[in-house]
């Protein structure tokens, strides 16, 4: 719905249409646009998981609409303006710009590491975004929406941000439970409070205007139960200099959240090669925290109006996490470093548990724990270990080959998993526009599930010892690819650089910057008769770990090295129970490498019979890399994993030797990898 149209205001920017003109550019219901946005995040700190969380979000929804044909602008940037940021330059001892340009590129530079595929980047002292808030509120100051006037409340300065005498309780900020106090001056202010109604109106008319559905409720509560005022707009530069000048009085500059807010027209408008606001507005979706919905769902809303622009389809307010239930804080400690989440995890494993954990909207926890269990039970035990059982099976099985389906008929289990995928695009449409993005991951999930089920089954490690049965194994193996591929597609929004992986060794060749699923997902789009190449394992399992500060930073556990005193005691004496807890097979050595820095640690990719497993050996000094490939080797397979230099092991090698290893325990004869030693 459409506000009234006013008298004819020169628009803000380079646009070189009027208000009465908007009938002209609004996107139609079926437009393949999609305009998607973050909060320009605060620019007084470096960032953290709450920054990451909106802008990881954000992506996948973008990655998933481009997949779809859609024509994606996705903007993402920084505020700032504002008295924060110049208390925090002044404390730093530079000027705020200067401050803002050391701490902008810890941003951007995230952004990278993160896989965030934004379209632009806004930053608020862009002199082209302060033009643009310039003119919009020359605009409205001649439309009469501006005016001056003595006003006297309770300013916050953490917030900047004023509240009445009944939002103040006990001298503290409503929000940030900060001290408040008392200013009186004189201000311009916006005469937002004769846009209640219509705002009351326009959101019981449009149901996903505000999400979720708690959010929409606390917004109409708010707007129901509470005289909406006028806003104000300026700040006086003897209280505060660095910000955004009025053009129509250089005594004041702009309110933070108004030069914000503008950066969603503006950043369309100026950072594209054309201008393009009338091609991407509205907003599709603009994500934020809970703590920010008011200035966007009322603010913001009510300077759309006055503006005579069309307000966003969406503005989505998800939760805020704690750590280990606690609030997140310098103080405390605990405040998350998504740096370091990256550098101990991966980008995939972060951005898969932070979207895996909780329903999108609701508050969440994040520890340690739960994210290594995620990350072995998931990526490791799940999706990672069905890409490595079957590559190892069509290498072994059908000569490292996708194999043409023995019969056209699908068996039960078979149709399932055929079915489930060529079902799935349908709930991940439905799925990514209600934003339930948890929920699309445990669909994807139920596939790799049903794969497992199959391999299960079907057992075709005894399919290919059976002649008569090589139409089943092929039939299996088939089913298999298929899934992958579809896993690769379906996952990619949540997991690029793991998708890319599985696109790789599975040889399909997909171009994820195309709209891939633009004319729907076709099962048997998969050319038999493609090479595979496996590689290494896609989500190697995470060690024990220690979390410190509150997962601040993540450190694995290393293994106990032997001590003097430890060697020189008796061995201690264990029963045939205790032995029969150990399990010996046999693996063959698909490729070996040494480990950086190291002269006795050696990495090995050994094929242990239906999986493939990494294991780290000490065996450098007496064997090259080259000796060992092809060789089969005995090792412990259920010795817990551990890190060596930094690379992941997952079993050990025998060999025969004290302080020096003498000899490598290797098999004379052709034994099938996998099988059990006794």
């Amino acid at each position: 719905m459409l506000p009234p149209r006013q008298s004819k205001p020169a628009l803000p920017g380079n646009l070189a249409f009027h208000a009465s003109d908007l009938l002209s550019f609004t996107r139609l219901p079926m437009s393949n646009t999609f305009y998607i946005t973050t909060p320009i995040y605060y620019v007084n700190d470096v960032p953290h998981i709450g920054h990451a969380y909106t802008t990881i979000a954000a992506d996948v929804v973008a990655r998933y609409r481009r997949l779809k044909g859609d024509d994606v602008f996705f903007l993402t940037g920084l505020d700032e303006h504002g008295q924060k940021v110049q208390q925090a330059a002044e404390k730093a001892g530079i000027d705020p710009k200067s401050y803002c340009d050391r701490l902008a590129p810890q941003f951007q530079n995230l952004w990278r590491r993160l896989n965030i595929s934004n379209s632009a980047f806004i930053r608020t002292t862009d002199p082209q975004h302060k033009a643009y808030v310039q003119n919009t509120l020359q605009a409205l100051f001649d439309k009469g929406l501006i005016y001056r006037a003595d006003y006297v409340g309770w300013y916050c300065t953490f917030d900047e941000r004023f509240w009445t005498e009944k939002d103040v309780v006990e001298g503290l900020c409503p929000d940030c439970k900060r001290p408040v106090e008392r200013l009186r001056e004189s201000n311009y202010l916006f005469r937002m409070g004769q846009y209640q109604e219509r705002l009351i109106q326009y959101i019981e008319q449009h149901e996903t205007f505000i999400r979720p559905e708690s959010r929409r409720n606390e917004v109409l509560g708010f707007l129901k139960n509470n005289q909406l005022g006028d806003l104000s707009i300026s700040r006086p530069k003897s209280r505060l200099a660095w910000g955004i000048e009025l053009p129509f009085d250089r005594n004041y500059v702009t309110y933070v959240w108004f030069d914000a807010l503008v950066n969603y027209i503006s950043g369309p408008d100026y950072l594209l090669p054309t201008p393009s606001l009338p091609r991407y507005w509205p907003v599709s979706v603009h994500l934020l925290g809970k703590d920010i919905l008011t200035t966007h769902a009322v603010y913001w809303s009510t300077m759309l109006m006055a503006l005579e622009l069309p307000l966003p389809q969406t503005i989505f307010a998800h939760g805020w996490w704690t750590v280990n239930g606690e609030k997140m804080s310098k103080s405390r400690g605990n405040v998350v470093d998504p740096y370091t989440m990256v550098d101990e995890f991966g980008a995939d494993a972060f951005r898969y548990f932070l979207l895996r954990e909780v329903p999108f909207g609701k508050d969440g926890d994040f520890s340690g724990d739960a994210l290594i269990s995620r990350v072995n039970s998931d990526l490791a035990n799940g999706l990672g270990n069905l890409l490595s059982r079957t590559m190892t099976m069509l290498e072994r099985f059908t000569d490292g080959k996708i194999p043409e389906r023995g019969t056209t008929q699908y068996e039960r289990l078979e149709e399932t998993i055929k079915g489930e995928a060529e079902s799935k695009l349908l709930t991940l449409d439905q799925l990514f526009t209600s934003l339930h993005l948890k929920e699309n991951l445990e669909s994807i999930w139920l596939i790799i599930s049903l794969c497992d089920q199959l391999i299960d089954e079907a057992q075709p490690w005894n399919l290919a010892k059976k002649p008569e049965a090589r139409p089943k194994l092929h039939n299996v193996l088939s089913t298999l690819a298929k899934a992958l591929r579809a896993l690769c597609i379906f996952t990619y929004p949540y997991m690029p650089i793991a998708a890319e992986e599985i696109n790789k060794q599975l040889g399909f060749s997909m171009d994820f910057s195309q709209p891939l699923l633009a004319n729907g997902f076709l099962w048997d789009d998969l050319r038999p008769g493609t090479i595979v190449r496996k590689g290494a394992p896609l989500f190697p399992r995470v060690d024990t770990v220690t979390a410190t500060q509150g997962a601040k930073s993540v450190t694995h556990e290393q293994p106990p090295s032997s001590s003097a005193s430890a060697a020189a005691a008796p061995p201690a004496q264990i029963t045939i129970e205790d032995f029969q807890k150990i399990q010996l097979k046999t693996a063959k050595v698909l490729s070996a490498e040494r480990v950086p820095r190291s002269e006795k640690l050696i990495k090995l990719q050994v094929d242990l019979g239906g999986e493939q497993r990494q294991v780290v050996a000490g065996i450098g000094k007496k064997y090259t890399p080259e000796e060992l490939i092809g060789r089969t080797v005995v090792i412990v397979a259920n010795l817990k994993p551990a890190k060596l230099m930094g690379v992941e092991s997952q079993g050990m090698v025998l060999a025969a030797g004290d302080a020096d290893m003498l000899e490598v325990l290797f098999l004379q004869h052709d034994v099938p990898p996998g099988t059990k030693v006794k």
